[in-house]
């Protein structure tokens, strides 16, 4: 058994692989939804379900750890009431939980882990005939972009749904705008510019007694085997209305890179800038920018340049076209969900899985090209076939934090 294998293997009963995807009914109108990954954006996920469809019910929780279990039922129970269903033994700890909420009778699977557990995640709700929201990012490493690809397409052969959470894909301002530049309202575009430039971020102290298994997974952003380093697990959503722009993804990447103020050990390994410069197969290049130190000038956007005009890509366009967006602005946190339930209850599916593996894929490119120093093209950081996830990975195991990436020496494995 290879250690992906360890991880993504599910119990699931040959009779459950064999479910058919719900399909609504007035006979059984609700859906039943399991939570995967029980910290404040899975439980953020959860509550918005709940805000987009009167005919959801939480029916199983699950988290590595009970404390966020506990934390995350509690906060459901409240805000949902009698639209809270998650009993005891649907209330899953352990690494298995993921397995288990499958497995409980549920027709939607939120996955809300950190990213590198995404793949194996996947794997098994579609293959069980669940329907999926997943959180982006949806991989680390090639490899688990490339088990994304196949269960996404499993899904398409399945007619199940797979939405993501890049809601800028959801948020009214942004599709609006987005139809306008694909129908030429700035002509063609010849430059993208995307950043995620802010402060630090949290920290959980390691206690007495932690283990180095359950510091890393509480300090997940800092850890490139569970985060994909905050290029990937942030920025990501500026590359990917980048993506969106150019209606492709780039061809090779190279970037500026470090970690030069975050350097304590608490910090993991991960760095804390990028300066990343992308380029499409038309020629037309995106300069990404993202930055995580406290002190700095914050900027989270994204900007088009056209041959007529340029958009700030949410609100407005200007030039030969101008337009800018007046209307409701529905939350799109919620409308990705909204978008999904529609989906389920008409029978018409929708994908988004390989669109989002491919601006995961954007960002793991640049941090290639980051961490190695290197021009590293799309094709050839296909080729990798690192696995991230440390190998015999356990609760019990002992960890060592993979030494800090240097460009110029680090090598593309």
């Amino acid at each position: 058994m290879t250690r992906r294998d360890f991880l993504i293997r599910s119990t699931a009963t040959t009779a459950s692989l064999m479910v058919p995807p719900f399909v609504f009914s007035q006979d059984r109108p609700t859906l039943r939804v399991g939570l995967v990954g029980c910290g404040g954006r899975g439980t953020g996920a959860m509550l918005d379900h709940f805000h987009a469809d009167p005919g959801v019910v939480a029916y199983a929780m699950g988290d590595v750890f009970p404390d966020r279990l506990k934390g995350a039922r509690e906060t459901c129970q409240r805000e949902m009431k009698e639209r809270y269903q998650v009993t005891d033994d649907r209330a899953f700890s352990g690494l298995d939980a993921y397995q288990k909420v499958i497995a409980s009778g549920v027709d939607i699977v939120i996955l809300a882990t950190p990213p590198g557990f995404r793949p194996g995640h996947l794997k098994a709700a579609i293959e069980a005939g669940k329907h999926v929201f997943m959180e982006k990012p949806v991989a680390v490493d090639v490899p688990g972009i490339k088990t994304v690809y196949e269960a996404s397409d499993l899904a398409t052969q399945k007619k199940l749904s797979i939405v993501a959470g890049t809601q800028r894909r959801h948020d009214r301002a942004y599709r609006q705008a987005m139809e306008k530049i694909h129908a030429g309202a700035m002509g063609d575009v010849v430059a993208c510019y995307a950043y995620w430039n802010q402060g630090g971020l949290w920290n959980v102290a390691r206690g007495e007694n932690m283990g180095d298994a359950e510091w890393q997974l509480r300090n997940w952003l800092y850890f490139s085997w569970l985060s994909g380093d905050h290029i990937v697990e942030q920025h990501v959503h500026n590359m990917d209305v980048c993506n969106w722009a150019m209606q492709k993804r780039p061809v090779k990447a190279i970037s500026l890179a470090g970690r030069q103020v975050r350097t304590d050990p608490a910090y993991g390994h991960i760095y804390d800038h990028f300066a990343t410069e992308f380029e499409y197969d038309n020629g037309v290049k995106m300069l990404s920018m993202c930055r995580q130190i406290d002190g700095t000038a914050a900027r989270v956007e994204e900007r088009l340049v056209g041959t007529k005009g340029t958009s700030n890509a949410n609100t407005s366009i200007r030039g030969e076209n101008p337009w800018r967006f007046d209307g409701d602005r529905p939350n799109p946190y919620v409308e990705e969900h909204r978008n999904l339930l529609a989906a389920i209850r008409s029978g018409n599916p929708i994908n988004e899985g390989r669109q989002v593996a491919d601006s995961t894929m954007t960002a793991i490119l640049g941090r290639m090209a980051g961490y190695t120093g290197q021009e590293v093209t799309w094709d050839k950081a296909m080729e990798s076939t690192e696995v991230l996830m440390p190998a015999g990975f356990s609760m019990d195991a002992k960890l060592e934090v993979a030494p800090v990436a240097v460009p110029g020496r680090t090598k593309l494995a």
